[in-house]
């Protein structure tokens, strides 16, 4: 099996739709979980704090560590492996459309920026709560209880560079799920002219749940913070 998971193309791409797959269902959740802070700020902090340092939410971050650095790792490999057989094209699918035909041909770019916004994201968010609670901390450099989500959120998109950094990154996120998401089922042969539309158009609704969602926390909080009045607050 390791054989076939690392010497073949099929396997490599199988890899990256079981990693994809992962990782669609947790942007899911996390989505839904931060909307929670636009209805309830206490619920929020209420799910920040079961998903603290607790023996199962580090072995759920150790999972997830792991499964973005297989995904991009394979990302890379089936890139090297396509410009090693095609020339510098980037990996394509046996199946094209002119909709999603940006995105297929720059899936490593979007990648990329995907990751660097990962990277801010661990800085403004994980590295003040749970990297706070695994190191004995009661309170983070800004102040706040690491378990206060709420407070974080609203603290970091009360700054306009953020809310900006933020929405181009989900829109990066949105154009890499609007092919990612079709192309997993493509790879174990899913894709064909019966279903290819119907995978398309689930990946769009899908990739524009995950935008909207996420953009929506960003930009209530961010409303709340140039109109207090929003919030409730005069």
């Amino acid at each position: 099996m390791s054989c076939f998971l690392t010497n073949s193309s099929l396997g490599k791409k199988l890899v990256m739709s079981l990693t994809g797959c992962f990782l669609v269902l947790f942007i899911l959740f996390h989505m839904s979980m931060n909307l929670v802070a636009i209805i309830s700020p206490e619920g929020y902090n209420t799910i920040c704090a079961f998903l603290g340092a607790n023996w199962y939410a580090l072995a759920g971050t150790v999972v997830l560590a792991a499964g973005v650095l297989i995904h991009f790792a394979y990302a890379l490999w089936l890139t090297y492996d396509n410009y090693q057989a095609r020339g510098k094209q980037r990996y394509e699918v046996t199946v094209t459309e002119p909709g999603v035909d940006w995105a297929s041909k720059n899936m490593l770019v979007l990648g990329w920026i995907i990751l660097a916004g990962l990277a801010l994201h661990l800085f403004n968010f994980w590295a003040k709560m749970q990297l706070v609670e695994i190191m004995g901390g009661h309170e983070n450099s800004l102040g706040f209880h690491p378990a206060d989500g709420a407070a974080l959120i609203q603290y970091t998109f009360s700054q306009w560079y953020y809310v900006v950094i933020y929405l181009l990154w989900f829109a990066a996120l949105w154009f890499h799920l609007t092919h990612g998401v079709w192309s997993m089922f493509q790879s174990v042969g899913w894709a064909n002219d019966t279903w290819y539309p119907r995978l398309k158009g689930l990946a769009t609704v899908v990739a524009s749940i995950v935008f909207l969602g996420f953009a929506a926390v960003v930009v209530v909080y961010f409303v709340q913070s140039i109109c207090p009045c929003s919030a409730g607050v005069c």
